[in-house]
């Protein structure tokens, strides 16, 4: 069984992408493709989360193709355990370290019925075991039935019970009513989660789309440059679509609409199709070393600069965060949107240090 490079050097540009989006040096001054959109449309940085799924999505074909079609096969334990583990590590990223500021500067408890439960690595985990359940019972070709329900299903639901505003939402409209107001994001100026409950649904096809990339890669007996030129056909079509539902359903990250997940998707087909291109198609491959330091601990290292940017906006020196600190004393001088780019580069590589040292032990941690 072939093993593309190719899948580590996207996996891993993911994770890089993330933590630059994820850590500027100050959120006032951002580069604009460096921010979500602010609802309806599409930015550089609305494709970083659903193409992790797509990774999980394509490193799951391998894993099934390691195990064999027999349902007998398949380890559920392992496949559960890994659902819970992830979950509670994103669950409990969220109310790391326990504690809080007050408003007046005061150190106060971090009460459990304030804790935010649904979140990125929540998702993942949600979407990891449901695609996981599909992938297992149907064949290739009732999975791309099964997304076109599901997104057609979601389409429905939004449509016939509220609107495609961030107030009047059936996504928000669900979250609170199974979860209440405090459970939920407050990022958005209302409480609203991004990666709430209902829209885990749609995402689901992010991994299953994944998922049917990796087995083309794996089972057809196509030559290499086909099987790529059939990736970026697929991807040109599936972004065709999405262009023309968008005038009925619009792309949004946050609603995570099904227009959203076939543009994405899409995208993916034809980035990862150009990077099987540049390395495992050349005589002489593009050097993508970087990225695949992050692509082979990618969940570590993600954690890692979550944890790193939490811990360091809570700890305070003279009632200021040492996040802000750093960047103010060591960044601001290069002016603001470089700034705080700058301060998102040095933060992303000192993460990508940690995996580097990981990678040279050829230690890597998986759940």
């Amino acid at each position: 069984m072939k093993r593309y490079q190719a899948l580590d050097i996207f996996r891993g540009m993911t994770i890089c992408l993330m933590i630059i989006v994820n850590t500027p040096g100050t959120w006032s001054s951002v580069f604009p493709p460096l921010l979500h959109a602010k609802w309806h449309g599409f930015t550089l940085t609305d494709l970083v989360f659903p193409s992790f799924l797509f990774a999980v999505g394509t490193s799951f074909a391998f894993v099934m193709q390691r195990y064999g079609s027999a349902t007998q096969n398949i380890p559920w334990k392992k496949i559960i355990w890994r659902t819970l583990l992830i979950f509670l590590l994103g669950y409990l990223m969220y109310w790391f370290p326990f504690m809080k500021w007050s408003k007046s500067g005061e150190l106060t408890s971090f009460p459990f019925g304030e804790t935010r439960i649904w979140g990125v690595l929540q998702r993942i985990a949600i979407c990891y075991f449901l695609a996981a359940i599909l992938i297992v019972f149907l064949s290739k070709r009732k999975l791309v039935y099964a997304s076109i329900g599901l997104l057609l299903a979601y389409w429905a639901v939004l449509w016939g019970f509220g609107d495609y505003t961030l107030e009047h939402n059936a996504v928000r409209t669900l979250d609170v009513f199974l979860f209440g107001e405090s459970h939920l994001y407050g990022g958005e100026g209302i409480p609203f989660d991004p990666e709430g409950f209902l829209s885990s649904f749609p995402a689901v096809v992010n991994v299953i789309g994944g998922y049917l990339a990796g087995a083309y890669l794996i089972n057809n007996k196509n030559e290499g440059f086909q099987k790529v030129a059939n990736l970026m056909i697929a991807g040109a079509a599936l972004a065709g679509v999405a262009y023309f539902w968008d005038f009925l359903f619009p792309v949004n990250k946050k609603l995570w609409t099904s227009s959203y997940v076939l543009l994405t998707i899409g995208l993916n087909l034809m980035i990862l199709g150009t990077l099987i291109t540049l390395t495992d198609l050349r005589e002489r491959p593009i050097n993508f070393n970087f990225f695949e330091v992050f692509g082979k601990n990618p969940l570590f290292i993600y954690l890692l600069s979550q944890y790193l940017a939490i811990t360091m906006w809570f700890i305070r020196i003279g009632g200021k965060p040492v996040y802000s600190l750093v960047y103010e004393n060591a960044f601001a001088w290069i002016g603001a949107m470089w700034g705080s780019f700058a301060f998102a580069l040095v933060f992303m590589l000192v993460c990508w240090a940690a995996g580097w040292w990981l990678d040279r032990r050829r230690i890597y941690i998986k759940v």
